[in-house]
């Protein structure tokens, strides 16, 4: 896979893109999420090439988002699992379904996919929520800060926010 690295940037953004890589492995993650296991239903459920899968397979398992479990040994098969990373990557591909959902971006018809609470079955949400209390925050009171990993590049991009 073709793609830009991120490596030596301090920056959690830039570091879960590159482990997950690039749209296909999105993709792929959502059909895991859903529980397809096995390369031939990722292959089904994306339409991408054999190649192309093999490729984002070995490049989400290089970065331990995803684990290969062999299920047969003549002929060799293998599936294919979220690791607990993996599964926290999940809430990135949520927050994207929440934001194509809110602009329509898959048509008229409504959305083609939702989360739903198991118990209740009311939809999920994600949501800005202080970390200490759980009370929801809009999005004009969040204030992005220097954190203990910041670098002079993540300083300088601060002085632009606007307060």
């Amino acid at each position: 896979m073709k793609s830009k690295s991120f490596d030596g940037m301090a920056c959690s953004i830039a570091g879960v893109m590159d482990a997950i890589g690039d749209r296909w492995a999105v993709l792929i993650l959502r059909d895991l999420s859903l529980g397809l296991s096995r390369y031939e239903d990722l292959r089904r459920s994306t339409g991408v090439t054999n190649a192309t899968l093999s490729d984002r397979l070995k490049h989400l398992d290089g970065h331990e988002l995803v684990e290969r479990r062999q299920y047969q040994t003549n002929p060799e098969r293998y599936e294919y699992r979220l690791t607990a990373k993996g599964r926290d990557t999940i809430l990135v591909l949520q927050a994207l379904l929440q934001v194509g959902d809110k602009w329509a971006v898959s048509g008229d018809a409504g959305p083609p996919l939702k989360f739903v609470d198991r118990k209740t079955g009311h939809p999920v949400k994600l949501a800005r929520v202080d970390s200490e209390t759980g009370q929801g925050i809009r999005l004009q009171d969040v204030q992005p800060q220097a954190g203990p990993g910041a670098d002079e590049l993540v300083r300088w991009r601060l002085t632009h926010f606007r307060k």
